[in-house]
């Protein structure tokens, strides 16, 4: 065979290879998008937080999951367990997002945009989904002392340094009620965290707790979030 001829037969393979790698993309492509497309005109399946139609449980897998877990017990300690929260302390803190009336870092980087289309109607509806999650244990963080110490503070305060006692809001078991939230469970970082914006910005205003944590020490934050992440489901 002359080089010539086998040079054009050389370069219609690779033309032909080229052809049926493109064509194999575009199918690739199209099955995406109508994959996509499915997902989101299907209200089982769908991530539209605009479509009111859309089952509280379905967003609560499909969207808040990425966050919070598909129970509302995430493993990460920057976002907060929500399964077993009270659900009217739920619908107050969507609706203080949407109305952008919580504005902790987290709060407007993550929630605004999420929750600035939710009805009452969905948000009541998250709130009951994640109040009948059952939380998952959390291994405590801290040594026995510093439990003990955070246990001390909830259930008596710091009298000497003006300190109430968190079991007066939330609880003896630290279970919350109505719209005070539960704490039993939470991660520890978490709730340091809120602890700080109480006491030093106005990220959250509007609420006791900023006068109730203006006295704690940063020792007694660290204390009491160790006790609350120590508490058993």
């Amino acid at each position: 065979m002359k080089p010539n001829t086998q040079h054009t037969m050389r370069s219609k393979h690779v033309t032909r290879s080229l052809e049926i790698n493109m064509r194999a993309l575009q199918f690739a492509v199209v099955l995406a998008l109508g994959t996509l497309a499915t997902a989101c005109s299907n209200v089982e399946r769908s991530r539209d937080l605009n479509n009111a139609s859309v089952a509280p449980s379905v967003t609560a897998v499909q969207v808040c999951s990425t966050c919070h877990g598909v129970d509302g017990n995430p493993t990460s300690p920057n976002f907060p367990r929500l399964a077993g929260q009270q659900a009217d302390y739920v619908v107050a803190q969507l609706g203080n997002f949407r109305n952008h009336k919580r504005a902790d870092p987290e709060g407007f980087e993550y929630m605004w945009g999420l929750s600035r289309n939710l009805t009452d109607a969905q948000i009541a509806g998250l709130a009951e989904y994640y109040a009948k999650q059952k939380p998952h244990s959390t291994a405590p963080t801290g040594d026995a002392t510093i439990i003990a110490t955070g246990k001390d503070i909830y259930e008596k305060g710091v009298p000497e340094q003006n300190v109430i006692a968190c079991m007066a809001c939330h609880g003896e078991k630290a279970q919350g009620t109505g719209a005070f939230p539960r704490l039993a469970g939470q991660h520890a970082d978490y709730i340091v965290k809120q602890l700080n914006v109480f006491q030093n910005t106005q990220g959250r205003p509007g609420t006791a707790m900023e006068f109730v944590v203006h006295p704690l020490t940063g020792a007694n934050k660290e204390a009491v979030a160790a006790y609350l992440q120590s508490l058993p489901d």
